[in-house]
């Protein structure tokens, strides 16, 4: 049959679907998807996709119809999902910029992060929290997106704007907080993040942090680290700041 994957060849469209049968051999509405399989990625019925359910399973699914009305496959197997880090990362990052923001959360979600937090200091642009709340569904899709395309196997959650010092107070594991003046501290983090089921990452704004902020996140627990010599865009220092992490944890290689 033209187009007809079964048996896993060519599973490369990942997509999170709720309401995922728990057994193999049953059939799933597709309909919430359909578009995108028809007019988008123009597959064809017999093609197989892999479907989420969001707890860390993956589901090779065969279309069995695609119409313009919408779709139906067949679940042929659950899998486990290999892409899903082990640690738990939670990424509080200042608000910035509309692009440099969404490139955090694309990035991030690729790299690992398990939960996004969008925190609001003395020197973000955008400070009221309600001001933040419309660009939370475009926030969802990206994250949504990066994860299908990752091959993550539960999608990031975005939680809720915070205050600095609200933030301060959250973040369980260890907790580090991105600052240009932190002094040489990695001996003993790798050990600490290797051993840590949790680790909490807190990255300023364009602006930076300040040094009431950085004393108030020292007061509380969390701990500077440097990022080298060179002062970084916090859009560059939320990734390399994540990447180190994930590095340290293992699970980058």
């Amino acid at each position: 049959m033209p187009g007809n994957e079964r048996g896993g060849a060519g599973r490369n469209h990942w997509f999170f679907l709720k309401g995922m049968p728990a057994e193999p051999e049953r059939q799933v509405d597709l309909s919430p998807i359909s578009h995108q399989l028809r007019n988008v990625l123009r597959l064809k019925e017999g093609s197989v996709i892999t479907l989420l359910d969001g707890n860390g399973a993956a589901y090779p699914t065969q279309i069995e119809s695609l119409s313009p009305g919408g779709a139906t496959g067949l679940v042929l197997a659950k899998e486990p999902v290999q892409g899903e880090p082990a640690i738990e990362l939670t990424l509080y990052q200042c608000v910035l910029k509309r692009e440099r923001f969404e490139w955090v959360l694309q990035k991030g979600t690729e790299l690992g992060v398990s939960r996004f937090v969008p925190v609001i200091s003395s020197r973000t642009v955008v400070r009221p929290a309600a001001r933040l709340l419309p660009k939370y569904e475009r926030w969802r899709a990206i994250v949504r997106e990066a994860a299908e395309q990752s091959r993550r196997g539960r999608l990031p959650v975005l939680g809720d704007p915070m205050h600095w010092e609200e933030a301060l107070d959250q973040g369980g594991g260890v907790r580090l907080f991105a600052w240009e003046e932190a002094g040489e501290n990695s001996s003993g983090l790798r050990r600490a993040v290797r051993d840590a089921d949790e680790v909490a990452l807190l990255v300023g704004p364009e602006g930076g942090i300040s040094v009431q902020e950085a004393a108030s996140a020292n007061r509380k627990g969390w701990l500077p680290v440097s990022l080298g010599p060179r002062i970084l865009r916090a859009e560059t220092a939320a990734l390399a700041a994540a990447t180190v992490v994930m590095t340290m944890a293992g699970e980058l290689g």
